[in-house]
């Protein structure tokens, strides 16, 4: 191995700690993609079709879907993906649920009076919700919705966790009665559009609809509709098509709107728990051993 092409942004003492841990190996950047066997990061997609040396790209993400247009059948078996599946769940599930407290405790209204030295009181107390015995449906049986199960316990939701194998009549059917709903899966064909209008249509006045995957899942022209006329009582949106959102994006202005940003998996020592597990993967990568977390994109595709 002659080149590791870094392509996550990383302290300087981060890259020293990496080109300490990987030997004779030279870290270079993505733009030196085409002659690296392998990559630590998200390279561009792109670029990924025509870096012939390629082998192995270790992201730094759990999703991987601006990768699923690449023609992969081109490709053969020569360039193996893995991903951080399981590796935010703690950090995604706690934000979910303090965005679902936030909204039913008022959190969100009582910080901007406090911004503005307002007292309101008792007209926002009345308007105050608890989270216990409330009808749940997660939309994804990965490791975030897993966490969030446990997290959910003591407030004895009724929980529905809908996954793929799922049939969408059972979606539809849940979504009518759902107090929340819980979005956490990857963008791929399967998962793009699926909350169309008709199905946002589908929840009641009540409902929260918290997005932790990808935007892609979304009609968001149809979520700010329903948000802006009351259709739906709110959203945690931690994820939006385009990152950062437009100044004139209509969930900048929609009421009772938590947008975290796509901070949700964000911790003080995200990226060296990051490079631990690339370094892991590294050892199992040169010693012939079965990397962590491989993508079956040929499946996806």
């Amino acid at each position: 191995m002659t080149c590791i092409s870094v392509c996550l942004d990383l302290s300087k003492d981060q890259l020293d700690r990496l080109q300490g841990a990987v030997g004779n190996a030279v870290l270079v950047s993505a733009t030196d993609l085409h002659r690296c066997e392998v990559a630590f990061g998200n390279p561009p997609a792109d670029a990924v079709a025509g870096a012939n040396a390629l082998r192995w790209i270790q992201l730094e993400s759990v999703g991987y879907g601006e990768y699923l247009d690449i023609d992969w059948a081109t490709l053969g078996e020569t360039i193996t993906l893995t991903n951080l599946a399981g590796f935010f769940a703690d950090p995604v599930a706690e934000t979910a649920l303090s965005g679902i407290l936030a909204l039913y405790r008022g959190i969100d209204e009582l910080v901007l009076l406090q911004a503005q030295t307002k007292w309101v009181g008792d007209p926002v107390r009345t308007g105050l919700r608890t989270l216990r015995g409330a009808h749940v449906v997660l939309i994804g049986g990965g490791s975030i919705n897993q966490r969030l199960t446990e997290l959910l316990a003591p407030f004895e939701c009724k929980i529905l966790a809908v996954r793929s194998s799922t049939p969408l009549e059972i979606l539809d059917q849940a979504l009518s009665s759902a107090d929340v709903v819980v979005a956490a899966v990857p963008d791929n064909h399967q998962t793009r559009g699926l909350f169309d209008h008709d199905r946002i249509g589908r929840l009641k006045p009540s409902a929260m609809f918290v997005n932790l995957g990808r935007g892609s899942l979304v009609d968001e022209a149809a979520l700010a509709e329903a948000l802006r006329h009351r259709r739906i009582f709110g959203a945690v949106l931690d994820v939006t098509i385009d990152e950062p959102l437009s100044a004139d994006h209509p969930f900048w202005t929609t009421p009772n709107t938590l947008l975290t940003q796509h901070t949700g998996g964000g911790t003080t020592d995200e990226l060296d728990r990051k490079i631990d597990l690339f370094l892991d993967n590294l050892t199992r990568y040169r010693s012939g051993k079965p990397l962590l977390n491989v993508v079956d994109i040929q499946r996806e595709v």
